[in-house]
């Protein structure tokens, strides 16, 4: 039992699964109606503006046991496919460009599949238009005949056009271009072209017309967009003729000639007249219908125009013709016709140049003599010229003019018909110069004017000139410059000046003259202008190197002109250089130099410039002299008095150079003089008193008056203070002294006023100083005045600078010798020695006696 019972449940389920697998339903999609996006694709509408990879739907269905579901598209054989579809989720995707106007339908397979069962499904779908098209026109090219006479407003042509889209995007409406330029009109519905109301067509205008048709759409949808198209063609419109116009004639006016050489019968000119309507022409009668006076015929055929008379026997110049077209139909009947003027003018020939004629006949030369520069306007009245050209009207017609220099003459009348008599009239009377031309030439030319042919005929003018005095000598320069050396003799030729005139004979020749303040030495050869010195003259640069005159040119008239001369003396080396003295002393400081000069009185360099050398010295090696200042010094090494003793057993100092002055000219002089030099050291410190002692100490008299000058100074300022004083105590209440008392005081402490004047500190190798010094007395108040409770002091002069202080071991009025030399000549030294510190000491002495009797009457009160 148990048995059975374990293999019941078995049993049932397997019988069950075979029951399940016998019982498997088929997948089905879904219907979700017309428009649904996903379904079974039945009743799907696509635009066939849809863009290609569009998901335009989505396949979808089931299984009824829920297994899984895969897609599938399908096409009949030799369809193209337009979808591709996702299996597994079922996104159908456009994949080929939709047209409607090749394919409007298209049918596509669906099927749905579980796995084991597939159903499969026919669908159509639908493509729906877009506004892809244009308008087509059909039948074109569109060429359309049209008789001129069509009456306005009448159709002469329907144009078609197609569009393949629907709705409104296939509807067509027509219009023109340049609506407002056309001759036509067109039904904007229909398309039938009409000529405008009012309008005619005109063959002899225009024959043909181009009509530009357009052809729009009624717009539409395209990818979103509202698009409207458009087509154009062209209507040629051929214009056909129709007999309603009459002839014309081309090439009017109409002008012809007939020249006296032509033969009667000859053709003078063709007259041409075409029917007015072109595209169907009539043929032409032509015919004279007056003017002709018996003298021209006309062909009627092709309008040839002769004269049948001789022109000699042609009695008017001009004839005025009326020519008349006519129309002839093929019937022969003569329908239209116009008129047209032709003038026929007799021409005589140009058949004679023109001519020269003088007194007596042809003649292509004349001649005229007259003065120089004739008046301006004046006529060559000696010139009797006739020019005459024997043609008639236009070809007797010519122009005058004179070939040559121009400006000069001018000819009167310039244009001539037929005959003229010739006029020369003078333009230009500067320009008639004898001195330029002796004869003028001239072509004389008549040309003519409105000819081919240009004759024309010259004649030779010849106008001899005679002179006048009409020029002033003029010299080859405004002003002569030159030069003579001072040492030539008197007769010496300095320049020679040149003056021309142009004229001829005796206005030509020119005599020459000199004058002004600077003439005085000189002479002029009055033809040759060879100026030269006076026969006693003496120049000398050095007084006067500068000469200036006026030279005059003049003629046998008295026309003259003037120029300038301008005569420089040249230097010459005359005179030597001159020292002042030919024995000069100088007193040297070692390391200061002495200077020499001497003076050469010639004019100019080089002659005047002194180069200055030492000729002899003892002992030698001990000067050096600058060549061009005269300076001179010792040598670099000598710096003592030291080095000098060691040179030359000489103590005293004292040498005699020999210096040489030369000149620089050439030949060049020369001048020696002896100089005397005494060399000392430097004995004043350096200031302003030692540099003026140093420098005058060779001029004791100079040195005198500045000491003078100074005390003077000095007792100037005395005499002011001391009247100052006088004047206070005159004004005040105090009993003033009869006499003012001056004394002395002994005791220690006496004011005294040591009155200073001049100190000189000596150096320690120098000669001795020189130092003036005064004790003034102290001035004590003899009065019982209280007011007064010290005793003032005398006026002293100012103070000298603080370098010039004396010490206080000094001796009073020691006066030192100086050495060096007060004069020019020469001193002996002994007696310098001997006298020059003595002579010093008695001056100082005599004049610091005279400083004290002035205090002493300036400090006394006046009584």
């Amino acid at each position: 039992m148990k048995h059975v019972r374990h293999f019941t449940p078995s049993l049932f389920l397997s019988l069950v699964h075979v029951c399940l697998v016998q019982a498997n339903y088929a997948p089905y999609f879904f219907d979700n109606g017309a428009r649904s996006t996903n379904g079974n694709m039945a009743l799907l509408s696509l635009s066939e503006d849809t863009p290609v990879g569009t998901h335009v739907y989505t396949l979808n269905g089931t299984d009824p046991e829920g297994d899984p579901v895969t897609y599938g598209l399908a096409y009949e054989a030799g369809s193209r496919r337009y979808f591709s579809v996702d299996k597994n989720l079922g996104n159908v995707t456009l994949v080929e460009e939709l047209d409607r106007e090749k394919e409007d339908e298209i049918e596509v397979v669906v099927s749905i599949s579980d796995g084991l069962s597939t159903v499969s499904e026919k669908v159509r779908i639908l493509v729906m238009d877009a506004n892809d098209e244009s308008p087509e026109f059909i039948n074109t090219p569109y060429i359309v005949q049209v008789p001129e006479n069509a009456p306005s407003g009448s159709s002469i042509f329907k144009t078609e056009a197609v569009d393949k889209d629907t709705g409104s995007g296939g509807s067509i409406t027509y219009f023109l271009q340049n609506i407002h330029a056309n001759k036509f009109t067109i039904d904007r519905h229909s398309g039938v072209l009409r000529i405008k109301t009012g309008v005619t067509l005109d063959y002899e205008k225009s024959r043909t017309h181009f009509v530009v048709v357009v052809a729009k759409d009624g717009g539409g949808k395209l990818r979103g967009d509202n698009k409207v198209f458009s087509a154009t063609t062209t209507v040629t419109v051929n214009v056909e003729d129709v007999q309603d116009t009459p002839p014309m004639f081309i090439g009017t006016p109409y002008y012809g000639y007939v020249y006296e050489d032509t033969l009667a019968g000859s053709e003078v000119l063709t007259v041409v007249a075409l029917d007015g309507d072109r595209g169907k022409p009539n043929s032409i009668h032509y015919c004279i219908v007056n003017g002709d006076e018996g003298s021209f015929e006309i062909s009627n055929t092709t309008g040839a125009i002769s004269v049948i008379k001789s022109p000699n026997q042609l009695k008017k110049e001009v004839y005025e013709l009326k020519i008349q077209a006519s129309e002839v139909s093929q019937e022969g009947d003569v329908s239209v016709y116009a008129f047209a003027m032709v003038t026929i003018r007799v021409v005589d020939l140009n058949n004679h140049p023109p001519t020269f004629y003088g007194e007596n006949g042809p003649q292509n030369r004349f001649e005229l003599t007259m003065y120089e520069h004739p008046p301006e306007g004046e006529i060559l009245r000696g010139l009797k010229i006739t020019v005459n050209d024997s043609d008639q009207g236009a070809n007797a017609k010519f122009n005058l003019r004179l070939v040559g220099p121009g400006g000069i003459f001018r000819v009167v009348p310039q244009t001539v018909l037929n005959e003229a008599q010739v006029t020369i009239i003078v333009e230009n009377s500067a320009a008639i110069d004898y001195e330029k031309f002796k004869v003028l030439t001239f072509k004389l030319l008549a040309i003519e004017v409105n000819t081919p042919e240009k004759f024309s005929s010259t004649a030779d003018v010849v106008i001899r000139l005679l002179d006048t005095n009409d020029n002033v000598p003029k010299f080859s320069s405004d002003y002569y410059i030159a030069r003579i050396p001072e040492n030539s003799p008197g007769g010496s030729n300095v320049v020679a000046v040149t003056a021309t005139d142009p004229d001829s004979g005796l206005w030509g020749e020119v005599k020459y003259s000199i004058y002004g303040t600077g003439a005085d030495l000189f002479l002029i050869h009055p033809s040759t202008g060879i100026i030269y010195t006076q026969p006693w003259a003496v120049l000398d640069a050095e007084v006067n190197s500068k000469y200036n005159f006026y030279v005059k040119a003049e003629d046998t008239d008295g026309k003259y002109s003037l120029a300038e001369v301008f005569i420089t003396v040249l230097d010459v080396n005359d005179h030597s250089p001159e020292f002042n003295e030919n024995i000069q002393e100088k007193t040297m400081i070692i390391g200061s130099p002495v200077k020499i000069e001497a003076i050469d009185q010639d004019a100019e360099e080089p002659n005047n410039i002194v180069d200055y050398s030492i000729m002899q010295a003892d002992p030698a090696n001990v000067f050096d002299i600058d060549q061009s200042t005269g300076e001179i010094k010792l040598k670099s090494y000598i710096r003592s008095l030291d080095i000098i003793h060691n040179i030359t057993k000489n103590k005293d100092c004292i040498w005699s150079v020999v210096v040489q002055a030369k000149d620089r000219g050439s030949p060049s002089f020369s001048t020696t003089a002896v100089l005397k030099i005494d060399i000392t050291e430097e004995t004043l410190h350096k200031g302003p008193m030692a540099a003026f002692l140093m420098q005058t100490k060779d001029n004791p008299m100079k040195a005198l008056g500045v000491l003078a000058g100074v005390m003077g100074i000095m007792v100037l300022i005395t005499i002011m203070i001391s009247t100052a004083m006088f004047w206070r105590n005159k004004r005040s209440n105090k009993i003033m002294p009869v006499r003012r008392i001056i004394k002395k005081r002994q005791t220690p402490q006496s004011r005294a006023v040591r009155m200073e004047w001049l100190k000189f500190k000596r150096p320690s190798n120098a000669a001795e100083k020189f130092i003036v010094e005064d004790d003034a007395k102290s001035l004590h108040n003899e009065n019982s005045n209280n007011n007064i409770q010290f005793a003032s002091a005398p006026p002293t002069a100012p103070p000298p600078p603080p370098a010039l202080a004396p010490r206080g071991d000094a001796p009073g009025w020691r006066v030192p010798t100086v050495s060096g030399s007060l004069t020019p000549k020469f001193i002996n030294k002994q007696l310098k020695k001997r006298g020059h510190g003595s002579a010093h000491n008695a001056l100082v002495s005599e004049l610091k006696m005279k400083f004290e009797k002035r205090n002493a009457a300036v400090g006394e009160p006046h009584i």
